[in-house]
């Protein structure tokens, strides 16, 4: 069997000028002219086609979003909790009633007023006084809210209220608690929400809770529930719903939670 020969350097790179332009045939990289015009129309055709097609299923889904409110959303009534103070210059409402409002004739998703919440509701934990929020002396304030949830109505008229319990790994429980406002009540005046985008000035409520009789330099559990009528905090399939769990430990300095 005869050895191949061997091409020299000035073979390979006549072969390769001959592939980039062959004057015989007159083809550029192997196509002619007519060939690298029919795949690049190909390409160009099968392209627009795809964003075509890609922009179509995006416009027949926008319409089916509403902008005000999500077509779906979990009715999350989870308690969080929060290490700021909120300060309102909204309305001023009368406490124990809905405020609800109503579009303005054909004028869709009325931008919505608020109800105040002002900061002296949450008494000593409303940090006007105590800048520390009790953590210096060792009585912490905590402050829970709701998370929002667009068009709910706490049923029956009556008004969901926070409630916490803390113990520690000897089942010992804490039983001086302070809420603020009293009772720990979320009042209804700030209940329905409209979405962010109707009811911009939205002030969420909150709930002060102080802790008076923690035990120093020991780890404690902190559960706090969100009671009410269509509120569910006892649900097996999901444990964390309608409350919040968190670990308090007040040391010498003072007191912080994990």
């Amino acid at each position: 069997m005869a050895p191949k020969d061997k091409k020299s350097c000035g073979q390979v790179m006549s072969e390769w000028r001959e592939f980039l332009w062959n004057p015989r045939t007159q083809e550029f990289l192997g196509r002619t002219g007519t060939s690298w015009a029919l795949i690049l129309l190909f390409y160009v055709v099968f392209y627009t086609f795809l964003t075509g097609l890609f922009t179509l299923t995006m416009w027949v889904m926008l319409q089916t979003v509403n902008e005000y409110t999500p077509k779906y959303q979990d009715r999350i009534t989870n308690p969080a909790y929060n290490d700021s103070v909120q300060v309102s210059t909204n309305d001023q409402c009368k406490p124990g009633t809905y405020y609800l409002q109503e579009d303005s004739g054909d004028v869709r998703n009325t931008p919505k007023r608020s109800c105040q919440f002002n900061r002296t509701m949450l008494g000593q934990c409303s940090g006007l006084e105590d800048k520390t929020y009790g953590y210096n002396e060792g009585k912490p304030c905590i402050l829970i809210k709701m998370n929002k949830i667009i068009g709910f109505l706490p049923s029956e008229g009556k008004a969901p209220y926070v409630s916490c319990e803390g113990k520690t790994k000897d089942n010992n429980r804490v039983h001086e608690v302070l809420y603020f406002p009293p009772n720990g009540t979320l009042d209804l005046i700030y209940f329905p929400y409209y979405g962010k985008k109707a009811h911009v000035n939205y002030t969420q409520p909150l709930v002060a809770v102080k802790f008076l009789n923690i035990t120093h330099n020991t780890d404690v559990s902190i559960e706090c529930k969100v009671y009410g009528s269509n509120v569910k905090n006892d649900d097996e399939r999901d444990k964390f719903a309608g409350r919040v769990v968190f670990t308090l430990n007040v040391g010498s300095g003072g007191a912080g939670p994990s």
